[in-house]
């Protein structure tokens, strides 16, 4: 049943602002934010208001308040960009089978078009990415960044679209990876399925590269979501 539209607040306004901003890189990265006051005289409203849209940006990682020291720009434009896209596509009822999948959708062609454009440069990238993957494993600390091979291996595709989709997913999964790759076993599993598809890279070899990015996902997958039944997304994408 269809309900009344609520009008916006004002908190939600000096929020799209504030991120506009940053996406335009009149804020940038490390940035101070003006003070409270200096911001209830720009927009015209409460420090209330300020307040609100303050917490609602730090909620999405995009500023970060320092008690005493005021509050700073945490994300670049590109970064705020991916936050306001997952924004748009996702919402906190969706359900993360259905998002995981998407990136079995995305991520088997990332991995293809990085066999085919990858320089000598890229690969060294990969390969200090998964020595310190390694290292961080065999010291048992720090597990979670082994995202970024997935980053890396957007950037070198060279396709943006496919990139900033990537990146609004995992984002979005963040907290369910940390808590997955904190079992240094797991961690261990998810360094090999990186390095059969840095292999497939090496060798410039697309087909296989994809294939292996898909078996690392769906072993993934059967981690993340043991003992739940996905139904038509257990089926492997064509």
């Amino acid at each position: 049943m269809l309900k009344a539209v609520k009008k916006k607040r004002a908190s939600e306004d000096v929020a799209e602002q504030i991120v506009n901003l940053i996406m335009k890189g009149k804020l940038k990265k490390g940035d101070q934010l003006p003070t409270e006051r200096e911001l209830t005289e720009t927009f015209k409203v409460s420090r209330t208001t300020v307040r609100e849209a303050i917490r609602s940006l730090e909620q999405k990682k995009l500023l970060e308040i320092r008690q005493g020291n005021g509050t700073y720009i945490l994300a670049s434009g590109q970064e705020a960009d991916m936050t306001t896209l997952a924004a748009s596509l996702f919402n906190e009822k969706d359900d993360l089978m259905d998002i995981f999948y998407l990136r079995k959708i995305v991520e088997p062609s990332i991995a293809q078009l990085a066999a085919g454009f990858a320089t000598p440069a890229d690969i060294a990238e990969l390969e200090v990415n998964l020595q310190t993957q390694d290292e961080n494993i065999k010291n048992g600390r720090n597990f979670v960044p082994d995202i970024q091979f997935h980053l890396a291996l957007a950037r070198i595709a060279r396709n943006r679209v496919l990139g900033r989709l990537l990146y609004a997913l995992v984002d979005l999964m963040a907290g369910i990876r940390e808590n997955t790759l904190a079992n240094p076993v797991r961690a261990e599993r998810s360094f090999q399925g990186h390095k059969a598809v840095l292999e497939a890279v090496k060798k410039a070899d697309p087909t296989t590269a994809r294939n292996r990015m898909l078996d690392h996902l769906n072993e993934i997958e059967a981690v993340l979501f043991k003992g739940k039944k996905t139904g038509a997304r257990s089926r492997q994408p064509a």
